[in-house]
């Protein structure tokens, strides 16, 4: 069996984005004009969690392909020579138009990386705020992927 080409590599990523897409925009759907349950300690409410978690899941699952594979791949495709972290990453992608804006994405990222980890009550709350934020952002630089 052969080992796919980068071209196989980044369309694979591409369906594997464009596949992301369509939960995470049921999920803002859904969400977008709710209020975020206000979370104090460890008094949860797992039915009104659930969505809320599941939009978090899907914004992260959403970013983290596009960033840590199809753009890192895409990038390397247009410049093989290139090495550098995730903000280097950002702003080679930002220079060849991959995305719009380094700064945005590298706040994805962030938050996206804040998600994955443990976090108090109090951060539950101000991460779905900036989620329930970035999320139209991202549908928008990913809208081509869409059609």
């Amino acid at each position: 069996m052969s080992t796919p080409s980068r071209a196989d590599l980044i369309n694979e990523f591409k369906k594997d984005v464009i596949e992301a897409l369509n939960p995470l925009r049921h999920s803002i759907e859904k969400l977008q004009h709710k209020p975020i349950p206000l979370i104090l300690d460890n008094e949860k409410k797992l039915d009104e969690l659930e969505p809320w978690e599941a939009l978090t899941s899907r914004f992260s699952r959403v970013t983290d392909i596009f960033l840590s594979k199809y753009i890192r791949l895409k990038v390397l495709d247009l410049d093989p020579g290139f090495r550098g972290e995730m903000r280097d990453l950002l702003d080679k992608a930002e220079k060849i138009g991959l995305v719009s804006s380094a700064d945005q994405w590298m706040k994805i990222r962030e938050l996206r990386n804040k998600i994955s980890h443990e976090y108090t009550p109090e951060d539950l709350n101000k991460t779905f705020e900036e989620v329930l934020k970035l999320t139209p952002f991202v549908l928008n630089e990913l809208k081509e992927f869409s059609s």
